[in-house]
């Protein structure tokens, strides 16, 4: 691919800045040049044997055209654009292809066309209906009611209906003493319905709706591939009750399945751990005194029709209804490491135990030879507990429901975990995050507004499929293909920041840095499982610090538990994943960016648009911040892999600076001890209650620059200069300030999006810089030319971890707050690589390789085994590990593995 980038002044330079930034030209439709080498895109787990059809995004250089129509090798295509550069040229497409295509290790995007799939995607509307056609399939979705998926058939046979969400709440907590509360369910209620995309590879149909009256809304998208046999089912859920009121107990996906076959050819299916299946009919036909014939029963194993009931054995045939039908299944997972299978013939009667195993990936079948429905759900086991049902199947109609809640489980307690303890004001308050680290403030620990998502998958089938074949389709639930950019080509489409692909063939020093890297990766995709880090609103995040005498997490103090994004985690699992390419870091930050941007950030309610700080419980501290809801920590995922509803959130959090009206974060500094107060102390304080209406105080790192994110975003997304101008309207005022980015944050005009005032105090915070500022504003720079505010910026690269003499004589301050120097030595770096300094490059360097201001924790350690009457089980640890340490560090080795490699070549 040819890059005809233009300069970072040449964009904004010829525009005028001091009033309104001229509109990007609109892209030209042309072909872009394909470079030779390596692969455009890749399986991350290599090839498959089937996939149901795939979309991702695909990078391009700045200067590359949008072309008119893309093709991945000899398969057909459907493309649209995802983001553009400043040029109006396109900087990620998104692509989908049919079912089973580009099944190859060499993928190669290149422009034009080829002839459509053979089993295309047809989207229909009618006044109460969508209906998506797929080759013999069609699938009906409802535009109001109940019904999300009216019917599904495959030909003339109707082999699924009335699929729809159901809920189960009770009005209070389950009790010790085995009091009953009142328990009311609800059915999920369409309010709207659209059509985003039409085909004819990819269509995709958006619902919004509600539980019960206007409670618990949802956002779900259907996706329909050409030649899938399936539909995928991103599901969006916010809790938007109160917790004392409100305790959520089941929470399903139910449809239902006609049966018209025989009970003996009648089956159902459970997928098993490592490859196993579990399968049996609705009336068996092995085992029993009278022998059927081996016919009849290789058939009921197989899952295919059986003889004509003419050819049984008459002393069979004649006592067939004597063998009990068993209609109800249940396969429960109510932890991550065993799950159950009982049935029974009918209600009323009892529950006989099948077998146990381990975990399960989350597939069933119910249906006959002439038709049935597969269900599965995403991350079964991990997000316990879980239930897969099925219902009535010796009846004319059967019922599955996925479970991603299990009725029979404990219901949700989101109260918060304990009481005010007498922290009643803000000065004990204070005290207690001392003690604690946890931010407590009454009625702040609120859960209302923390959603999750989860992912379904159903097939309209018209016949039982092969037990392999189902094996084939539970791995596709639980392990699904991926189909991704290469990392190469991102990299050399110059995207994300200051990143390369790791290496071979570096020196000691590299090599050093390489290895810890991968140490302490490898020492976090194995604590998920080790520490059972799952179950529903927990399965993707990692813990804070380490609890070195209980030789646990610190799970349970304070904010030292859940981490929450806290210093870039995210970040760095997503660099991680670019520079090596594994395919668990991948998946392990694709669950992450699922947890964090759902679990820990407000989607409804006072607090919309906010994050909750690290804490106990993952919405219990009463710091609400954009650090967490930080769109920087999603743009990742959604690029990659064109992920719509990751799309929805960021766009969501374009307004979230307007929530500090309401939400001062400042509001407990003037009430902290003196010597944890900020430079200037309490006077020096600026609070958004002070201001006049419209104004907020806003933290340059972790407001101002975490919203960045979002507003870059959407600018690439949309190319609405609305949010490029209050880009440059942040960058033009931070320049104008006395003391520029040293002055920590200022008053913040939430409609020009300038800061106002002329303060002329230092005010620093280590926080300010590892909220992905840092990596943001190395694209940003790429992209806009606001000369004195990337001086200024530089200014603060160079001197923040400055000797104090130097600190002193650019800001007249001691430099007070100037923590997590190592951290900051990728600052250092980058002002060493921007003004040519050799001097600072090596000063760099020293701050990276030193102790920084952690000289009593030791990281770069390996991992040791802990055994015995110590621990509950076997475990590794890291004496002292933080995951602070660790996410900072693994974002400095990126950036300065790059930065610092002339110096790195000579190191010692």
């Amino acid at each position: 691919m040819t890059d005809t980038a233009i300069s970072r002044r040449t964009f904004i330079s010829s525009t005028a800045l001091a009033g309104s930034l001229a509109a990007i030209p609109a892209a030209v439709d042309a072909a872009p040049a394909i470079a030779k080498g390596d692969s455009d895109a890749r399986w991350l787990d290599g090839a498959p044997l089937s996939h149901e059809g795939q979309s991702w995004g695909q990078p391009w250089p700045r200067g590359t055209k949008l072309a008119k129509g893309y093709r991945l090798g000899d398969d057909a295509v459907q493309s649209w654009p995802m983001a553009y550069w400043p040029d109006g040229s396109i900087k990620w497409t998104g692509h989908a292809i049919a079912a089973d295509a580009g099944r190859t290790d060499a993928l190669v995007v290149r422009p034009g066309t080829v002839a459509k799939s053979a089993i295309p995607v047809a989207v229909r509307e009618t006044t109460d209906t969508v209906e998506v056609a797929v080759g013999p399939r069609k699938w009906v979705i409802g535009r109001r009611g109940e019904a999300l998926i009216v019917s599904a058939s495959v030909g003339a046979r109707e082999t699924l209906r009335n699929v729809r969400l159901v809920a189960t709440m009770q009005d209070g907590p389950d009790e010790d003493d085995g009091a009953t509360p009142a328990t009311t369910r609800a059915t999920g209620t369409i309010d709207a319905v659209t059509i985003e995309q039409r085909g004819p590879v990819r269509a995709v149909i958006k619902i919004d709706g509600h539980h019960g009256a206007g409670a618990m809304p949802f956002s779900l998208r259907l996706y329909f591939h050409a030649g899938a046999q399936s539909v995928r089912i991103v599901h969006s859920l916010v809790f938007d009750g109160d917790p004392a009121k409100m305790f959520v107990r089941g929470l399903g996906l139910t449809g239902d399945v006609p049966m018209g076959d025989a009970p003996h050819d009648r089956h159902v299916r459970f997928a098993g751990e490592k490859g196993g299946l579990w399968g049996e009919a609705v009336r068996p036909l092995t085992g029993l005194r009278r022998d059927p014939g081996k016919a009849f029963r290789d058939a009921q194993v197989a899952g295919v029709r059986t003889p004509a009931e003419a050819a049984m054995p008459a002393h069979v045939r004649g006592e067939l209804r004597y063998i009990p039908a068993w209609g109800d299944f249940t396969l429960r997972q109510p932890n991550s490491d065993g799950f159950t299978i009982t049935k029974r013939t009918k209600p009323g009667h009892g529950w006989i135990d099948v077998d146990t195993a381990g975990r399960a990936p989350g597939l069933g079948y119910v249906g006959g030879v002439s038709g049935g429905v597969a269900f599965g759900m995403g991350d079964f086991w991990q997000r316990p507990p879980v239930r897969l049902d099925i219902r009535d199947a010796a009846t004319d109609t059967a019922r599955f429901t996925i479970w991603y809640h299990a009725p029979d489980a404990p219901a949700m307690d989101l109260r918060f975990y304990h009481d005010d303890m007498a922290m009643t004001d803000y000065t004990r308050q204070n005290q207690g995050l001392d003690i604690t680290y946890e931010d407590f403030e009454p009625g702040w620990g609120d859960s209302l507004g923390i959603a999750r998502t989860t992912e379904f998958r159903l097939w309209a089938l018209e016949a039982t499929p092969a037990r392999d074949r189902l094996v084939e389709m539970a791995t596709l639930v639980s392990h699904p293909p991926r189909l991704v950019a290469t990392p190469q080509r991102i990299h050399e489409a110059g995207l994300f920041g200051i990143w390369a692909p790791d290496k071979t063939g570096g020196g000691a020093a590299q090599a050093a840095i390489e290895q810890r890297s991968g140490r302490e990766l490898d020492f976090y995709v194995g604590q998920v499982e080790q520490r059972r880090w799952y179950g529903f609103w927990n399965y993707g995040d990692v813990m804070h610090s380490y609890d070195n005498d209980r030789h646990v997490w610190r799970y349970d103090i304070g904010g030292f538990a859940w981490d929450n994004s806290e210093l870039s985690t995210d970040l760095w699992l997503w660099y991680a994943y670019l520079r090596t390419g594994r395919a668990d870091l991948f998946r392990m930050a694709e669950a992450m960016t699922r947890h964090t941007s759902e679990v820990d950030v407000y989607h409804v309610g006072r607090f919309k648009g906010l994050g909750t700080r690290h804490g106990v419980q993952h919405w219990g501290d009463s710091s609400k911040q954009q650090r967490v809801s930080n769109a920087a920590f999603k743009r990742f995922y959604y690029y990659m892999t064109s992920d719509e509803r990751c799309g929805d959130l960021m766009h969501a959090l374009v307004d979230s600076d307007y929530a500090l009206q309401t939400v001062n974060i400042g509001r407990k500094v003037g009430a902290r001890d003196e010597g944890s107060l900020p430079p200037g102390g309490a006077s020096a304080v600026a609070t958004t209650a002070a201001l006049p209406a419209g104004q907020v105080f806003v933290q340059f790192g972790t407001v101002w620059g975490s919203m960045l994110g979002a507003w870059l975003t959407e600018w690439e997304r949309t190319r609405d200069t609305r949010w490029r101008d209050r880009i440059v309207a942040g960058m033009e005022s931070i320049a104008a300030l006395p003391k520029q980015w040293f002055t920590g944050g200022a008053p913040f005009d939430l409609k020009t999006g300038r800061f106002v005032g002329n303060a002329d105090q230092v005010s620093l915070s280590h926080l300010n810089g590892v909220f992905g500022v840092f990596e943001i504003t190395a694209e940003l720079l790429q992209l806009v030319d606001v000369p004195k505010y990337r001086e200024a910026w530089l200014d603060y690269c160079a001197f923040y971890n400055a000797p104090d003499a130097a600190f002193r004589a650019k800001t007249g301050s001691g430099g007070k707050g100037r923590g997590l120097r190592q951290a900051h030595s990728r600052f250092t770096a980058y002002a060493a690589r921007e003004r040519k300094d050799p001097a600072l490059a090596r000063r760099a360097w020293a701050e990276f390789v030193g102790p920084g201001d952690r000289e009593g924790r030791d990281q770069s350690r390996a991992s040791h085994r802990v055994e015995g009457a110590s621990v509950l089980k076997p475990v590794d640890e890291i004496t002292e590990v933080s995951t602070n340490d660790a996410a900072q560090w693994g974002l400095t080795a990126t950036a300065n593995l790059v930065l610092l490699a002339d110096v790195m070549d000579s190191a010692p």
